[in-house]
């Protein structure tokens, strides 16, 4: 049996795990054979990928990513980064957002139709936004990484922070108070929503400190209720108030 390459399931998508001896053309062939075999399995499935087992460079996971999509129906929303802990933190959030959510009435849009509108659209952002940068979307928007103070995320949709946001976010630029702000550590320097705003000094979290003490993430979200932006832990009564048209 051929074991150069492995894929496994995981709560976060699949983990690929590749020969770290193969040369790489070769490795490359097995990429397409197991992909192509495992075709119909995926069946347009949107999931993230992540590689173990293997060091590659840009170029070489680009052209991973390129035999994946020619040869299988898998379709990749993002790249995790195993060498970080972005991975347990995105399966972290993933298992609280399925254990908070009532998903006996589920709902579900078409990928067709969520791509020609713009209030469904969605863009993925992997990597930490530091100082002076901003991301911007006509959409809503997943940060798979940290907002660093002086980071900026402003969208017409809802974000969604994939890591510790303590930069500043504007949801609802359109003037849309039904976007949210979700993240997995809500310090942020800013947040406005619609035309809603509230400051560090509004809505900053309390931070233990001192020996022996933990610090307990804890994802949180932040809507808009009665003119005022109110941050709660992201559970389901929080859930229900949110409005999506």
């Amino acid at each position: 049996m051929d074991n150069s390459v492995i894929i496994k399931g995981s709560n976060s998508g699949i983990t690929v795990f590749l020969d770290s001896e193969m040369a790489f053309e070769d490795l490359l062939e097995s990429v397409s054979e197991k992909f192509k075999s495992a075709s119909k399995f995926f069946n347009n499935a949107n999931m993230a990928i992540s590689f173990d087992g293997r060091d590659l460079s840009a170029e070489e996971e680009k052209r991973i990513l390129n035999v994946i999509s020619d040869v299988s129906e898998l379709n990749i929303v993002c790249v995790l980064d195993e060498n970080n802990n972005m991975k347990e933190i995105y399966e972290d959030a993933v298992k609280k957002a399925i254990a908070s959510v009532d998903v006996s009435e589920p709902v579900v849009q078409p990928v067709n139709d969520m791509a020609s509108d713009p209030k469904t659209a969605c863009m993925f952002y992997k990597g930490t936004l530091r100082s002076g940068q901003v991301f911007e979307s006509d959409g809503s928007v997943v940060v798979l990484g940290d907002v660093n103070p002086g980071g900026k995320v402003v969208a017409k949709g809802s974000v969604i922070v994939l890591g510790s946001l303590k930069g500043n976010i504007f949801a609802g630029v359109d003037g849309n108070e039904n976007a949210f702000v979700v993240a997995l550590e809500m310090s942020p320097m800013q947040i406005k929503i619609g035309e809603i705003i509230a400051r560090s000094s509004d809505v900053g979290t309390k931070i233990t400190k001192g020996r022996n003490k933990t610090k307990v993430i804890e994802p949180k979200i932040a809507y808009v209720y009665d003119q005022n932006i109110y941050i709660e832990d992201l559970e389901q009564n929080a859930l229900d108030d949110i409005c999506l048209d």
